[in-house]
């Protein structure tokens, strides 16, 4: 009776330890939980899937094809539109950009984003800062507000454009 107390004891024990391990992400040899402040929801989301969620754009595939995929289907635009997704490019190098949704427009040159995985850490980064910081103020280059840091990102990013709000926005959307 008393071994079979022991027992039961070490596997409840064991369950305990081991239930906490199925809620880390399946790459748990990389993850560090995000840091979180003011903005700062622990998601897991990559920002495409974000987009398309926030904005009902149909595209699917890599933020850095986004923009040439969304020619013809939704309005493409040099200046940020509120519910309009910002396209930057050069994210993490060449090959990899970055989608924000536009949620408020503070200045003509600052507005506030909504994104995913800013940081790569799948977190959502809401109302968060955007500069416009081209030499022409024509939203061509921006930075972006850091809130682990609580400053202003350091890297300058090159932008594509402004896609939508989606197509059945009836203020931009494009005719069939």
């Amino acid at each position: 009776m008393v071994g079979s107390r022991i027992q039961f004891a070490a596997a409840a024990v064991f369950c305990l330890f081991t239930a906490a391990c199925a809620s880390m992400p399946d790459d748990s040899a990389n993850y560090a939980p995000p840091q979180h402040s003011s903005g700062m929801v622990p998601g897991g989301m990559q920002c495409v899937t974000y987009a398309r969620a926030r904005t009902g754009i149909a595209i699917y595939g890599d933020a850095v094809d986004w923009w040439d995929k969304s020619d013809g289907q939704y309005a493409h635009e040099s200046a940020p539109l509120l519910g309009s997704i910002l396209v930057l490019t050069g994210y993490a190098g060449p090959r990899h950009g970055h989608l924000a949704v536009v949620t408020s427009m503070v200045s003509d040159r600052e507005i506030k984003v909504d994104h995913a995985n800013w940081l790569n850490d799948g977190a959502i980064v809401t109302d968060d800062p955007v500069q416009d910081v081209s030499e022409a103020n024509d939203w061509t280059a921006v930075k972006v507000w850091n809130p682990r840091a609580n400053a202003w990102g350091t890297k300058i990013y090159p932008v594509q454009g402004f896609i939508g709000p989606g197509r059945d926005d009836p203020r931009v959307a494009l005719s069939d």
